[in-house]
């Protein structure tokens, strides 16, 4: 099926985000994996153990990285999808703000929850 629109056009900022978000994303599980599984690999997975990791300022601010890059990389490609197939006039708004709505609550609950985690939120 023909693109109708996209900002998945290629030069375009939404296109490159994409993409880097996309690179990002896959860059920061595959080192997860690397260490969970590999150098860590005895090491028992425990609340008290991730409450610990999350104290560290890098470990923390990848997490939130991730889940904006997560966040924008979904929506972006949810509304993308969604034009592609037809979707145009007010309908389109309406997804584009309840999508918009849904990643910014998720994003700022998400970062409460790592603020509550590493214990930043109660110092």
């Amino acid at each position: 099926m023909a693109e109708r629109y996209s900002s998945f056009a290629p030069g375009g900022t939404a296109w490159l985000l994409q993409r880097i978000t996309a690179a990002f994303l896959v860059v920061v599980l595959a080192f997860h994996f690397f260490q969970l599984h590999f150098v860590n690999h005895a090491a028992e997975v425990t609340f008290a153990g991730t409450e610990v990791r999350m104290s560290n300022l890098g470990y923390f601010l990848t997490m939130v990285l991730f889940l904006i890059a997560g966040a924008f990389h979904g929506i972006n490609g949810v509304y993308n999808a969604l034009v592609n197939q037809g979707l145009e006039g007010t309908p389109k708004k309406v997804v584009l703000a309840v999508l918009t709505i849904a990643g910014v609550g998720l994003v700022v609950q998400g970062i409460w929850v790592a603020l509550a985690m590493s214990g930043m939120i109660y110092q």
